[in-house]
């Protein structure tokens, strides 16, 4: 049997209208533009401190870290360490707006420990998802 299709030109004209209506709707409600969720897998551990915040995701075998600035905008050092029990860190450093990281480990069965710094505070889990 034969299927009825509708026109493009009407949906592509809606998507045109509706874009950029919900993009000044936005920015008319100073929503942030910037999405930090970069780990996979749920949050495990927060660590708050003067300037940022250390964020740690665990997923089944892995476990991802972030570094948060509280205040975006101007570029400073920023900092995210993550290590598993018996290995080496792995780091992410530099001079960022935002955040530094993710860095993931694979860490199935052992401990983790993250430390996250930006501009000279910084934040640390100690061993952790033991």
């Amino acid at each position: 049997m034969g299927r009825r299709r509708r026109p493009r030109g009407r949906r592509t004209l809606a998507h045109l209208l509706v874009l950029p209506l919900l993009a000044s709707l936005a920015l008319a409600l100073g929503t942030p533009v910037q999405a930090v969720a970069a780990c996979s897998g749920r949050p495990a551990k927060t660590v708050s401190f003067a300037k940022g915040e250390l964020r740690v995701y665990k997923s089944r075998a892995y476990v991802c870290a972030v570094t948060v600035a509280k205040k975006p905008g101007t570029r400073r050092a920023m900092s995210v360490s993550l290590q598993a029990r018996g290995g080496r860190p792995v780091v992410d450093e530099g001079r960022f707006t935002t955040r530094a990281g993710p860095v993931t480990v694979y860490a199935l069965n052992r401990c983790v420990r993250a430390t996250g710094a930006v501009a000279g505070t910084s934040g640390s889990t100690g061993w952790i998802l033991c």
